[in-house]
Parts: C-alpha cells; structure tokens; sequence
C-alpha cells in the first residue's frame, strides 16, 4: 500500500474513525514488512494486535487488508486463521494467491469454512494431496470437478479411490477421473461397469495393460508350484491370474458341451438360461458370480473382452449377443449401434489385454469375495474393507448396487 492510498483512506473515514482506520493500515504494513525489518516474535505479536482489531473492522476495511497480506511469503497465523474463515469475497483472496498459506491453514479453512470457500480452493495451485482429501471428503461435486480439472494439484490413492467410489452415482466424474495420471487400473477396471460408452474405450485403450512381464519372471514358479499339488491358496490365485490359458480344462473334461464355442451356440438357438451361462462361466475360466456381471451389463462391452480374451471368434460373438435376445438389427435394416459398438470393442482388443481386464474382474469380483466382505456389502460398511487389498475395494464398489440393501 503506497502512502497516498493510506492517506486517502484515512481521508474518507468517518471522523470518530479515523484513528482505528489508520492504526488498522499501519499494523498491515508492519506485519507485510521483510524478514530484514522485522522478526517472527514481533510480526505474531502484531499479527495478535491486528486480528483483535480486525474482528471489529467493517468487511470493506476487512477485505483492504486482506488484498494487502496476499502477496506475503509469511503471514502470522492468527491472521490467516481470522481472514480465512470470512465471507468466501475476502478469504478468497488469500486462497486463491497468498503463497504463505500451508496445508494446515487450507485443511482447516477447508473443515471450518463452506462449500464455496472449498470451491475457491480447488483451484488453488499446487494443491496437495492430504489438501485435496480433505476436499474429497465432504462429496461435494461441483468441487471434486475443479479439482480434478485443476492440473496443478496432486491426488492421492485413497482420493482418487473415494472418488472412483462417488463417481457410480456421479457418472459425470468418470470423464475427469479418466484424465488424471495418478488413476490407476483397478480404479479404471471397476469403474467400467458404470462408465458410458466413450469412457470404456479409453479403459480399454490406455488401462488395459499386458501382462507379459509378469509371466517371463514367473514362468519356472508354475513348476514349483506343481509340485507342491498348488497346497499354497496365495500364489495359486496370484499364478492364476498371470497365466497365459484363459479358459478351464478340468471343466470341459465336465461339461456336457464339447466345449465353450458350443455351449454358445446352444445358447443362441434356446436362450441363455441361468444354468447355461453358469456352464459358459466355467468353461471360460471364470467364477460364475464373474460371468453374471457380464452376462447382465447392458453396454455388452464385456461381452466383447469375454469373447477376445478366450479365443472366441468373431461369429461366436454374435452367438452370444444373439443367445441374450439382444437387438441385432435396426428397423432400417442397419447394424444395431450397440452390436456395432460391441464389435468393434472386439477388434481393438488384443487378447494378452483383454485377459488383464477380464482376470482383474474375476479376481475382484469372486476370489476376493469372502463372506465377511459380501456381509459388508451387503450392509453398506465400508470400513469392513481392507484398506490394502485392491480386489476387495473393487469388488465392494462393484457390486454394492448388485447386493446392496
């Protein structure tokens, strides 16, 4: 503030006024002064002084000093306590420029202030990541978008996986989650099932991942576990998912059908009854529980990974939309978009990936499926979960609607 601006204000106050106007500009300026010309000990002692009087202040002479503090690498933190916490016009000014603020200052301001306050601050720049759980945490949409739209700001896992969580009754989200580097496959994978049709594409294109790497480092483990008779349950399900062979022998040797290419195609004749889509779950490699989720979702893209990564063809595709009495034509006489959408899906895939995607489904839908955590589905208790297993995290966000009171 220059001294013809003080001067002026000074100027402009009421007469009984004008001394608690200009002392007001005065201990600003003392607090705003350089760590050359004044100490800590004496900026938070002024910074005490101010505040004081700041709490009688009008918002005008209110919003006056908290313009004059932004610039400030140190502010005394009774003060940034005070402006923080005022109408979102003054506090934020400090939110949106003032670099001196720490996370403990936005954490706070986040928990003691309102949404638009919170609002303000998602596009802060340089937020962090317990700033930004902390913004999470309050399910504020149209604040959880300015985050995720704000390139600056850094999320956390537990974050980004509340949010995957919000997103099933929140589709809007799946968009911006779908931008965000620090998103990972298990959150993509279990988001699908609520995504529209663009959003799993890009899955699919960017998440949908080879597992190539995992097999070369693994591939004299198998032996070793065959001759332990596969007794060890841990790297029994962790080899079954890095495996090359999708579909399950033992149940073809089983099956009353010659195989999975038959069994479909029984089913396209007769109708796909609950028996035989169990029996087509088995014969792919998968638990039935697994099979119902694809079987049942009505995008049909997961026919499509189910299809691709079990060496199915393309007719045995078509064999299984038809076996569900799904739409293959239009009145025109056209493909039906979303047999059209369906086999494209198809196409694009390579098999290694649509595995990854169709091993992770199984993993978390079935494997990880203990009754314990069916029970916390059931009833809604998130904190039933173990926070360090991914499968059981996806699994609860999965199938919450589908077992969910």
């Amino acid at each position: 503030m220059n001294e013809a601006t003080a001067v002026d204000d000074e100027e402009a106050a009421p007469p009984a006024l004008k001394a608690r106007h200009a002392l007001l500009k005065r201990l600003a300026d003392v607090v705003s002064l350089p760590a050359s010309r004044i100490n800590a000990f004496e900026r938070a002692v002024t910074g005490d002084l101010l505040v004081e009087m700041l709490r009688q202040a009008s918002p005008q002479d209110r919003q006056r000093v908290a313009s004059r503090l932004t610039p400030l690498a140190e502010l005394p933190d009774s003060v940034a306590r005070l402006l923080l916490r005022d109408t979102p016009e003054i506090a934020g000014l400090l939110i949106e420029q003032c670099a001196a603020l720490s996370d403990a200052d936005l954490v706070g301001c986040a928990r003691d202030a309102g949404p638009k306050h919170r609002l303000i601050m998602a596009g802060r720049r340089g937020l962090s990541e317990i700033v930004t759980e902390t913004l999470f945490s309050f399910g504020e949409v149209e604040t959880i978008e300015a985050v995720l739209r704000n390139p600056s700001a850094r999320l956390s896992q537990v974050g980004i996986e509340s949010v995957v969580a919000l997103s099933r009754k929140q589709p809007r989200l799946c968009g911006l989650l779908l931008k965000r580097p620090e998103l990972r496959p298990s959150g993509a994978y279990v988001m699908f099932w609520w995504c529209g049709a663009d959003d799993r594409r890009v899955i699919l294109q960017r998440f949908a991942v080879s597992r190539e790497l995992m097999q070369e480092v693994s591939e004299d483990v198998f032996a070793m576990a065959a001759d332990e008779a596969w007794s060890d349950p841990v790297s029994r399900k962790a080899l079954q998912f890095i495996e090359r062979r999708q579909r399950n022998r033992a149940a073809i040797e089983k099956s009353p059908y010659d195989g999975l290419e038959h069994a479909i195609a029984v089913a396209a004749q007769d109708g796909l009854s609950r028996e035989v889509a169990s029996e087509i779950a088995f014969l792919a490699g998968v638990k039935p529980l697994t099979g119902a989720k694809i079987l049942g979702d009505p995008g049909g893209e997961p026919l499509a990974i189910l299809c691709k990564a079990t060496g199915l063809s393309r007719a045995d595709l078509l064999n299984l939309w038809r076996s569900m009495r799904r739409p293959e034509i239009t009145a025109e006489g056209a493909v039906h978009p979303d047999l059209d959408r369906v086999q494209i899906t198809y196409e694009i895939l390579a098999v290694d990936r649509a595995q990854t995607v169709l091993r992770y489904w199984n993993w978390s839908l079935s494997s990880a499926l203990t009754p314990n955590l069916l029970r916390a589905i059931r009833e809604g208790e998130d904190d039933a979960v173990d926070e360090y297993s991914a499968p059981e995290r996806a699994a609860m966000m999965a199938l919450a609607e589908d077992f969910g009171r």
